[in-house]
């Protein structure tokens, strides 16, 4: 199965990326059940946002090459993140008892991870893998802490999705030095 996984987004990496939601949007809300370091909460993003930006990311499946390289990833960008005043939160439609050990072992318990088992907020997200629906397109998102998505992403390689939402906060943060928080 694993293997599969691997061939169908490596074989993707060569389509054409789907939409995501457009920076300018409301980010739709949502409440999921999340783990970090294998301990479970619901995650609400409207709790999330009132402590600050929020950087969203869907990725396929946990375990996975390109998901393990990602989640290494940000969790080595954690400090940053934090100095940034955001909180990361991954989704898949793995169970949770899977992100469990996931949250643990390749998001070294620096970040949550929530189960979307129903795609109902991929779905929202329109971060739905279109080659292979039953997956997460890899789709990265900073969200103000108004709701309004301020940058999009969608790539199936990991490489640039910490780097270009670390950038997308700075940015933010240095627009919204003067207290506002657009």
């Amino acid at each position: 199965m694993r293997f599969f996984v691997a061939a169908v987004f490596a074989a993707a990496l060569t389509a054409a990326a789907s939409a995501a939601l457009p920076t300018g949007a409301k980010a739709p809300d949502f409440t999921l059940s999340a783990t970090i370091g294998g301990n479970t909460f619901t995650f609400s993003l409207a709790d999330a946002l009132k402590k600050g930006p929020v950087v969203l990311y869907f990725y396929p499946a946990a375990f996975t090459k390109g998901c393990t390289i990602e989640a290494h990833d940000f969790a080595d960008a954690i400090d940053q993140y934090k100095a940034l005043g955001a909180t990361v939160i991954g989704v898949s439609h793995d169970d949770l008892a899977t992100l469990q050990k996931f949250s643990t072992s390749e998001c070294r318990s620096k970040f949550a991870v929530a189960a979307d088992t129903s795609q109902k907020v991929m779905k929202e997200y329109d971060a739905i893998l279109p080659q292979h629906p039953q997956y997460a397109n890899r789709t990265s998102y900073v969200i103000a802490p108004d709701g309004t998505i301020i940058y999009t992403y969608t790539n199936l390689d990991p490489e640039q999705h910490v780097q270009n939402t670390l950038n997308a906060l700075k940015t933010w943060k240095a627009d919204n030095s003067a207290g506002t928080t657009q």
